[in-house]
């Protein structure tokens, strides 16, 4: 059933329902959902780390978390964290609990690159912060720029097929071959052509933010 699915959604919505599932997943690792009533008002400010993160208020205002929810969150981070920041080591430790039966490193990295709106090679309290208010919270717009700068991998405003054909493989990767026995080997290929059959409106090789987003609108 689950197989049949993959074959018949598409790409787009593949991709999209792993990110939120994973990224669930790693509110859960990361101790996120233990909503404690203790303060945390003075560990935000004793906290001995090398990054600090922005005024809460200015948070609150810049995302769709409440304060309460952003101290829980900032908890959880700052304990699994100490440093107050992730690298992508850790993404990909968290991903490989996650998907044991595959491979999840070569997807982990896609996905780390895209919380790192910054690129430094780290992901702050505040991109996890923003990055998890569009993927929980925001709008199909918001949901859809996001999944567009994952796919676009190397963030010149295009999706090409060979982006597109290096996530798909890094998804099937991380899933397992021993989960989806029936499937092909060219499959991903094959996601990849269905794919811009769909959403390449003009036929020039690449897909644009603007024909991703009115083609998964449709």
């Amino acid at each position: 059933m689950l197989t049949l699915e993959w074959e018949s959604e598409g790409l787009q919505t593949v991709g999209i329902v792993v990110i939120i599932f994973a990224s669930l997943k790693l509110l859960h690792l990361l101790g996120l959902i233990d909503f404690s009533e203790d303060t945390v008002e003075d560990e935000m400010e004793m906290a001995t780390v090398r990054h600090r993160p922005e005024a809460l208020e200015l948070l609150e205002a810049q995302s769709k978390f409440t304060k309460k929810e952003l101290q829980i969150l900032y908890r959880g981070f700052k304990n699994e964290c100490p440093s107050g920041v992730v690298n992508e080591e850790t993404f990909k430790e968290i991903y490989s609990q996650f998907f044991p039966q595959g491979d999840s490193t070569t997807y982990a990295h896609f996905l780390f690159n895209a919380f790192d709106t910054d690129h430094n090679g780290s992901v702050s309290f505040e991109d996890f912060v923003m990055g998890l208010s569009i993927l929980l919270r925001g709008t199909v717009q918001e949901k859809l720029n996001w999944a567009f700068n994952l796919y676009d991998i190397n963030k010149d405003g295009y999706i090409t097929k060979e982006e597109m054909l290096d996530i798909m493989k890094a998804i099937y990767d991380m899933m397992g071959k021993c989960t989806y026995p029936v499937l092909k080997e060219d499959a991903p290929k094959q996601h990849v052509e269905t794919f811009f059959q769909k959403m390449d409106k003009n036929k020039d090789g690449v897909v644009t933010i603007d024909e991703f987003i009115e083609s998964c609108q449709k």
